[in-house]
């Protein structure tokens, strides 16, 4: 059986540009949001001279691709902003560079991350950093969902917004780092997840690049020099290069399968790993269990149902609907499914608790399928990751 473990964005269509047409660079912070700051450097400063090397790069030697930028000089541009820049565009992949920093002067080495939970303390510091600059921006409660940098639930909200690209965004990543390490002979610190309010709205995939310690002084001049920032932005191009060849192989690929949009005969024998994800509210989907039908009275008629928000772990998409027992599904119990836009979703477990659906997530995707991501029911019906905040906020004021 084939495995496709990543899907290309819908907008993505066949063309002698392939798969990768637009990417947005992102430089960090700016204007009077300086980010860390090292003994003679601003993070806004490097992460700008980076980036816009980092696109002349691509201007040069990838010319069918187009570039833009959410910053282009020193101005300030709201995280908001700068997802909605890459929405707009309908952008492909989404590339943020920043500089890290740390208490401990002798920290060094780059690590590029990706949206997802915080795996450790570490790492929670690192978004905590990098998200207050919405501490810049008016009424950025309302802006963010009621998102505050300071409140300890802030990890478990970053749980329903998980990158609908998380496969294709780790793969960036991984290739970011080898680059770092192999060609510019940087210390690898790895690729991580964390809750980046900068990567939670944009609907393709994304990375940010913690390209090296401004807290260092070795680091610092590095990054601080020409050829530093040369190496760092050559690398990322490379990696982008060999990303982009990736995917347009696998955007043949799916279209010599499918024949240009006609179902393929060897449909039977594809599951698609999901990357569905930010889908709008009121989608009128059918919830359906392994386990049970609907609920009943004596009579046959329709018992009525109190009010339920159930959190379930969508692991996986086919266009024909599977068993439960397909091989594919190994190692996984109760598995349930719903359907929606011409696609069977599949899900496991069914829990009133987040942190529950966040420990069974944790499960699947060390099962092998590692974009799986926690959705929401209210009733039956899919809901959005912003209406199960609310609904959960309201429980909590009755």
């Amino acid at each position: 059986m084939t495995l496709l473990v990543a899907a290309a964005p819908d907008h993505c269509r066949a063309s002698d540009r392939g798969a990768v047409r637009t990417v947005v660079i992102d430089p960090s912070h700016g204007g009077r949001d300086f980010g860390a700051i090292g003994r003679n450097s601003r993070e806004k400063d490097i992460a700008l001279a980076i980036s816009l090397k980092l696109g002349e790069y691509i201007n040069t030697h990838l010319p069918e691709v187009e570039v833009i930028f959410t910053r282009d000089r020193d101005v300030f541009i709201p995280l908001h902003e700068r997802a909605q820049i890459a929405n707009d565009n309908k952008a492909d992949l989404f590339i943020s560079i920043h500089c890290n920093s740390s208490t401990n002067s002798r920290a060094m080495g780059t690590e590029t991350f990706v949206m997802g939970l915080h795996r450790s303390q570490a790492n929670l510091e690192v978004a905590r950093r990098e998200n207050k600059s919405i501490l810049y921006e008016d009424d950025y409660l309302e802006t963010y969902d009621g998102f505050d940098p300071h409140s300890p639930e802030a990890n478990i909200i970053f749980a329903l917004y998980q990158n609908a690209y998380l496969e294709q965004s780790l793969t960036m990543a991984s290739l970011v780092q080898n680059q770092f390490r192999d060609r510019a002979r940087r210390i690898d610190r790895g690729v991580k997840q964390a809750g980046f309010l900068v990567l939670y709205q944009i609907t393709m995939p994304g990375i940010l690049v913690e390209a090296g310690f401004i807290s260092n002084p070795r680091e610092e001049q590095y990054l601080l020099s020409e050829t530093g920032q040369a190496h760092i932005a050559s690398a990322i191009f490379r990696a982008f290069r060999d990303y982009k060849q990736e995917q347009d192989q696998l955007l043949l690929a799916r279209l010599n399968h499918t024949g240009n949009g006609a179902k393929s005969r060897e449909t039977d024998h594809q599951i698609t790993r999901q990357q569905a994800g930010h889908e709008g509210p009121g989608v009128d989907e059918q919830l359906v269990s392994s386990e049970s039908g609907p609920d009943q009275d004596g009579a046959g008629q329709q018992a009525p149902r109190e009010e339920a928000l159930v959190f379930k772990v969508q692991f996986a998409s086919t266009s024909d609907k599977r068993p439960y027992d397909d091989p594919a599904f190994n190692g996984l119990d109760n598995v349930s499914h719903y359907f929606h836009e011409g696609l069977y979703k599949y899900t496991v477990g069914n829990e009133n608790s987040l942190e529950e659906a966040m420990l069974i997530q944790q499960y699947v995707q060390e099962a092998g399928f590692r974009d799986a991501f926690v959705v929401s029911f209210l009733n039956g019906e899919r809901i959005s990751a912003g209406e199960a905040i609310q609904w959960l906020k309201r429980q909590e004021s009755q």
